[in-house]
C-alpha cells in the first residue's frame, strides 16, 4: 500500500514540474515587480553621447505619456513608475541596460533604442528573457520579432515613398550617403525597379567626421539627389561641407531619412534649408490632434522644445500599451503581446494602428521641404495609413535574410 501511495506521489510531483518547466518557458524568465500602487517600466535611450541630441526628446515624449496616464488614474489602478536609463549612444551599453531593467527592475516592458545596432542588440535580451520593447525610430525593415512592438516606420512607409517621390519630382541619378548598409539595399532595389540610377554610394560610420571624401564623390558623379541617411550630429557637418562646395538644394537635392524638427533646431545651421525628408509626422501637421500634442509638448518642456516623428511615436507607444495591458487586464507580458493587435490610437499623424498579425504598425507617409524656422513644408502626403511591410517585395523573405546576415 505504501508503494502504491509513493508511486502516485511520485506522478503528481513529476506532473508538477513538467507543468512548471512549461510555465518558465512560456513566460518571462524573471517575475514582473508590480506593487499595489506601481508598475514598472523601463526607457532605455542615449542622453549622452553622439545621440543624445535624438533621443533625449524621444524618451521626454515617452515621459509625458506616464504623467498624462497617471494623473487620470494610471493603469489597473497602479500608477505607472518610469526607471529612466542612459544607452550612452553605444549598442553594447543598451544591451547592458535592457538586461538590468529586465532582471533588476523587473520591468513589465522597455520603451527606447534609436539606432538599427541597438535595437538589435537589446531584441536578444528581450527574446532571451520574453520581454517586450517598444522601437519608435523609423528603420529598415528585415525584421519581425513577436517581442517588439514596431510603432514607427517599415521601408514601404518611409524609404520606398520617399526615394519614389524623388524620382517623380527631382530626378533619377542618385548618390547614398548613409550608417546603414541595409538601406542602401532597399534603396538600389527602388531604383532600379522605377529605371533610376545609382551613380555612387559612401558608409559613413556613426561618429564618422571625414567628410571630404563623400563630397568629393558627390561632384565627381554628378547626381540629381542625394539620399542621406546619416545619424546624429554628422550631419552638420556633412551639410556646412556641401554649402561650401557649392551644392545646394537647387543644384543637388538632398533627401534625409534621419533629420527631424530637434535635430534642425539643435544643429544651429542654416545649411539643411530647402532640402527635403520623409517621416510619418512632421510637426507642421494641420489637425487638432497635432494642435493638442504640440501644446503638450510645449507645455511640459517649454515653447522651444520640437515635435517630431520618433517622439510621436514613443508616444504613443506608451498609449498603445496601456490599451493592450487595460484589454488582458494584466501586465504579464505573455497576455499583453496578443492584445496588442489591432489597438488604434488617434495620433498626432492621423488613426494608426498595430497590424493583425504582427507587431509593426500602420503608418503614413509624407514628403517635407525644410524650412528657414526649422519646420517642414508638407509637399505630398498618403490619404491614408500605410500597411507596414518589414520585407520588401523586390525580393524573398530568405534573400532578404542572407543579406542581413552578410552586411550584419
Amino acid at each position: 500500500m505504501i508503494k502504491k501511495w509513493y508511486l502516485i506521489l511520485s506522478i503528481i510531483l513529476v506532473c508538477l514540474l513538467i507543468a512548471a518547466m512549461y510555465f518558465i518557458k512560456n513566460t518571462s524568465y524573471f517575475p514582473l515587480r508590480a506593487s499595489k500602487d506601481r508598475v514598472k517600466i523601463g526607457i532605455l535611450h542615449s542622453l549622452t553621447g553622439d545621440l543624445a541630441i535624438s533621443e533625449k526628446p524621444v524618451a521626454d515624449a515617452a515621459l509625458l505619456a506616464i504623467k498624462e496616464i497617471n494623473a487620470a488614474g494610471g493603469i489597473l489602478q497602479r500608477q505607472i513608475e518610469p526607471i529612466v536609463v542612459d544607452g550612452k549612444s553605444d549598442a553594447q551599453i543598451f544591451a547592458q541596460q535592457a538586461e538590468y531593467l529586465i532582471t533588476q527592475e523587473k520591468v513589465a516592458a522597455i520603451f527606447g533604442c534609436w539606432t538599427s545596432p541597438s535595437r538589435i542588440m537589446v531584441k536578444n535580451v528581450v527574446e532571451k528573457y520574453k520581454s517586450l520593447l517598444f522601437y519608435p525610430v523609423q528603420f529598415e525593415g528585415l525584421e519581425d520579432s513577436p517581442h517588439i512592438v514596431y510603432s514607427s516606420t517599415t521601408p514601404n512607409q518611409q524609404l520606398i515613398p520617399g526615394v519614389t517621390w524623388c524620382m517623380q519630382n527631382l530626378g533619377k541619378k542618385f548618390f547614398m550617403v548613409g550608417s546603414d548598409r541595409l538601406v542602401h539595399e532597399i534603396i538600389k532595389d527602388v531604383v532600379n525597379a522605377h529605371d533610376g540610377t545609382i551613380v555612387g554610394e559612401y558608409y559613413l560610420a556613426l561618429g564618422d567626421t571625414n567628410i571630404n571624401p563623400i563630397i568629393e564623390q558627390i561632384i565627381n558623379s554628378k547626381p540629381d539627389v542625394i539620399l542621406n541617411n546619416i545619424e546624429g550630429e554628422t550631419n552638420i557637418a556633412f551639410f556646412n561641407e556641401l554649402r561650401k562646395r557649392g551644392i545646394t538644394p537647387e543644384k543637388i537635392p538632398t533627401m534625409s531619412f534621419s533629420i527631424s524638427e530637434p535635430e534642425l533646431k539643435l544643429f544651429q545651421t542654416d545649411s539643411m534649408t530647402g532640402d527635403y525628408a520623409t517621416w510619418s509626422y512632421f510637426e507642421s501637421i494641420d489637425n487638432s490632434e497635432n494642435k493638442q500634442f504640440i501644446k503638450k509638448i510645449e507645455a511640459a518642456y517649454g515653447i522651444e522644445e520640437e515635435s517630431s516623428d520618433a517622439m510621436e511615436a514613443a508616444y504613443y507607444g506608451v498609449y498603445l500599451w496601456k490599451q493592450a495591458v487595460e484589454k488582458a487586464q494584466s501586465i504579464n507580458t505573455s497576455l499583453v503581446i496578443p492584445a496588442l493587435h489591432n489597438q488604434a490610437f488617434d495620433a498626432p499623424q492621423g488613426l494608426i494602428h498595430i497590424a493583425e498579425n504582427s507587431l509593426q504598425t500602420w503608418q503614413f507617409a509624407r514628403v517635407g521641404k525644410i524650412r528657414s524656422d526649422k519646420q517642414f513644408t508638407i509637399l505630398w502626403s498618403s490619404e491614408k495609413a500605410i500597411k507596414p511591410l518589414p520585407y520588401p517585395p523586390t525580393r524573398t523573405v530568405e534573400e532578404w535574410d542572407k543579406i542581413r546576415v552578410e552586411l550584419g
